[in-house]
């Protein structure tokens, strides 16, 4: 195969991908769900190392409450692209931190939650969901003020209720010490 042969069949490869994954997206949006996963599953078959197949096959095995079988998909999106591959997007990436920590916490694998969405946090510091998910994580492994101090200062940060936003000083003051008095 010459060089341009073998360019044009890249090519022809790229599309099949990029139509194969837009369709399986599509098919979950439309809520066919388990045909999507399928779908999902023999492409990330087809291209094992690729990061946004992986991360969309493990978001289908997640709505369908297979935690387990969505692991594996998650941890290989998020590895993707340290080796020199095409790695997630922000968004993406940010998506695939939350789903693999919420995944984690919801099989009891409590510590390896707190270290991934403690991770995600730092690389995402904007983001409350995913310092709600750590504070979750957090009370699960018995961290009960570290949990209640990060929520209020989300909750003094985001909320829009006026009596909080009166009561921010105050809620950011108590949420760095709980026993504090005074």
């Amino acid at each position: 195969m010459g060089h341009d042969d073998r360019a044009e069949h890249e090519k022809h490869e790229q599309q099949d991908r990029d139509a194969r994954l837009a369709e399986a997206v599509a098919m979950r949006g439309r809520g066919d769900r388990e045909e999507a996963r399928e779908r999902l599953v023999a492409l990330a078959a087809r291209h094992p190392e690729d990061a946004e197949i992986a991360y969309q096959t493990a978001w289908a095995h997640d709505v369908l409450g297979l935690e387990t079988e969505a692991v594996p998909h998650y941890e290989r999106a998020l590895a993707a692209g340290g080796t020199g591959g095409a790695g997630l997007g922000a968004d993406d990436r940010r998506g695939a931190l939350l789903g693999l920590g919420s995944t984690y916490r919801c099989l009891g694998r409590y510590e390896d939650a707190v270290a991934l969405l403690t991770g995600a946090v730092e690389e995402f510091p904007e983001d409350g969901s995913l310092r709600t998910f750590l504070a979750m994580a957090l009370y699960n492994t018995g961290r009960h003020h570290e949990s209640t101090s990060l929520l209020l200062r989300l909750l003094a940060a985001t909320s829009q209720d006026p009596s909080v936003q009166q009561y921010r000083g105050a809620i950011d003051h108590y949420a760095g010490d709980l026993d504090a008095i005074g």
